[in-house]
């Protein structure tokens, strides 16, 4: 499939809503979150249950941004009911960094979720298949703890930088092997770098993805760069210098600031908050913030309708529903008025 093609065809194709949405799949299954995570078979049985229930233009993995630092040894800690999360530290010092042992693909869970991708495939043929990723500075704030990396990059860059060498060079390796297992894409989950001053982003982030975009990105397997961190509106530039043509974008964002910002022929999705909108509000907040997200926004072709992050396990199936007879009454409505126009 020509991915290039694809961001065209959502651009300027028939519109439809394209949230962050998998871990739901849980509760379709009847398992808990930690079940699912732990199996490729659950895991690709899950994404289809989602792909027959909504129409959307992509099959998307599951976010989990514990899986890579997992890999290299850093302590996870695992929930029935929640995503999986990191703790502690696994680096303390330039000396930990030039120890740290870059992992072999299959550590930890990196093989189940690859698994996941090729039982996937054989599932859903009639949208892309999108896998997850963590980017370069996100994986190093959870080797190194997420305060203090922050620090380090001003106290300690030299340290903080051999770490996003061999959390790269990893990347490079765990996107490739996602890609062979049959994915068409990959959405890469870099919400620290969302925390950083445009310079700083460029020098611990945006430098570092780029490579691996540049290293595994071609029309057959297109990069999507998520970030949700909260200073988002000030690092336009610096995104753009990654090298992916679509973005996502988390509760934080300025959408219009954003479709204004990047070129029109990039993708730009969000951001219907998951926690207030989807997980904890009625159906008559998540239609209205969903709503009125497209009244804004609607008028522009690249804009497709999103949560803002991914939606969380355990969140009411009705208020997903919600969301998308909502943006699809929305898109037909304006599909009608095309014709009679």
């Amino acid at each position: 499939m020509d991915m290039y093609n694809w961001i065209e065809r959502v651009i300027y194709g028939e519109k439809k809503p394209f949230p962050i949405l998998a871990y739901p799949a849980a509760d379709l299954l009847f398992i808990t979150v930690k079940e699912l995570v732990d199996s490729s078979n659950y895991q690709a049985l899950g994404m289809r249950l989602i792909a027959d229930r909504y129409d959307m233009p992509a099959a998307l993995a599951y976010m989990d941004l514990s899986v890579e630092a997992e890999a290299f040894g850093a302590h996870c800690v695992y929930s029935s009911d929640e995503v999986p999360t990191i703790i502690g530290k696994l680096i303390d010092s330039e000396e930990d960094a030039k120890a740290l042992q870059i992992p072999k693909l299959g550590a930890g869970r990196t093989g189940v979720n690859i698994e996941a991708i090729k039982k996937a495939t054989a599932l859903i043929h009639d949208r892309p298949i999108f896998a997850e990723c963590i980017g370069p500075f996100s994986l190093c704030g959870r080797l190194m703890n997420v305060n203090d990396v922050m620090v380090s990059c001003y106290t300690d860059p030299d340290t903080v930088h051999i770490v996003l060498e061999k959390a790269t060079e990893f990347i490079i390796e765990y996107a490739r092997a996602l890609k062979a297992a049959g994915a068409n894409g990959c959405v890469m989950a870099e919400p620290l770098a969302g925390l950083l001053s445009p310079d700083l982003m460029r020098e611990f982030s945006s430098e570092y993805v780029r490579r691996i975009v540049q290293a595994v990105q071609d029309k057959h397997f297109i990069f999507i760069y998520h970030n949700c961190g909260s200073a988002i509106n000030q690092l336009v530039e610096p995104m753009q210098e990654t090298g992916c043509f679509a973005f996502h974008f988390g509760e934080s964002a300025d959408m219009v600031h954003m479709l204004e910002s990047f070129p029109r022929n990039y993708l730009i999705m969000g951001n219907v908050s998951p926690s207030k909108k989807f997980n904890n509000a009625t159906l008559e907040d998540t239609r209205l913030a969903t709503i009125g997200l497209l009244n804004t926004c609607g008028k522009y072709n690249n804009f497709i309708v999103s949560s803002g992050c991914d939606i969380p396990p355990c969140t009411d199936i009705d208020n997903i529903d919600m969301f998308f007879k909502t943006a699809n009454d929305y898109y037909y409505r304006n599909k009608l008025w095309d014709i009679i126009a």
